[in-house]
């Protein structure tokens, strides 16, 4: 098929190159045109000058931007271009209200919009492995399904547009409560000096195991937080949440006390840290 892919962070750059690697006709862009060279230069495809330029003629144009105004700037530009009959699929993380308004916007075209946001972090987007939560109309789900296959191991159509973003939000609230309670684990088996490896040995294997202690564990034992999902990103997403939330009446109390403490992290200048370095403001 012939595909757009919009953004080249993190998480777009190996998900476009999954689909240039199935034999898609994939031309990317990215706001960096440096960023987009060096996807050329790594994977069969092409680069475009504009997002415009980019989706012009594509039977499905796929983003993976930073935030709503990212998007919205994005797909604004390529707007014009996207034919009707086309599908959109965006993987950011953005707004319910951002995916609702650009779904009625490009059904007005004739086009399908789907908000796919994921889960898996740049381990997952390399590996193939990502999580890939829908929302949308079902038909142009399944249109996109077997494309986003290849670099998904799990893609779940949730409901309508902006279903998606807001299961995101879901997984964000769980993820917030768990590393808190992990960076709270690790301390105090450290101030009580206990042998960190043989304390995920004992406990990884019952009910307290959980994702984030089987491969962060360790490494906050090892105070290596220069990689991974970036606090910045996790504050983006809580926010997200917690002001859904309010509009809907829901109490999230814990997340939003985990939300102030990644302030702290990003206070002590921690905001390109992996979300595991909560850790950092216990010591």
């Amino acid at each position: 098929m012939k595909l757009a892919f919009l953004g080249l962070g993190v998480m777009g750059f190996p998900m476009a190159g999954h689909l240039a690697a199935r034999g898609h006709d994939v031309v990317v862009y990215n706001r960096t045109a440096q960023k987009a060279a060096q996807w050329t230069a790594r994977h069969k495809g092409r680069a475009a000058e504009d997002p415009a330029t980019a989706a012009a003629g594509a039977e499905m144009v796929f983003s993976c931007l930073g935030d709503d105004p990212d998007v919205e700037a994005v797909m604004t530009a390529a707007a014009p271009a996207i034919g009707r009959g086309a599908v959109i699929v965006d993987h950011t993380t953005a707004s319910p209200r951002l995916a609702r308004l650009l779904a009625e916007r490009f059904a007005a075209a004739g086009a399908g919009f789907v908000d796919a946001p994921v889960s898996g972090g740049q381990a997952g987007a390399e590996g193939g492995k990502l999580s890939i939560m829908c929302g949308g109309e079902a038909a142009d789900v399944e249109r996109a399904r077997p494309v986003m296959e290849a670099y998904a191991a799990r893609i779940v159509h949730i409901g309508p547009s902006g279903h998606g973003q807001l299961c995101k939000a879901v997984n964000q609230i769980c993820i917030a409560g768990v590393l808190q309670g992990l960076a709270e684990g690790v301390h105090f088996a450290r101030s009580a000096g206990l042998d960190l490896d043989r304390v995920h040995e004992a406990i990884s294997g019952g009910a307290a195991q959980s994702w984030q202690m089987n491969n962060r564990m360790r490494t906050m034992a090892e105070d290596k937080f220069d990689f991974g999902f970036a606090v910045d990103w996790m504050r983006k997403d809580l926010r997200i949440a917690l002001e859904d939330a309010r509009a809907s009446g829901a109490r999230l109390p814990l997340t939003a006390l985990v939300d102030q403490f990644y302030a702290d992290v990003q206070a002590m200048g921690g905001g390109r840290l992996d979300t595991s370095s909560l850790l950092k403001r216990l010591k």
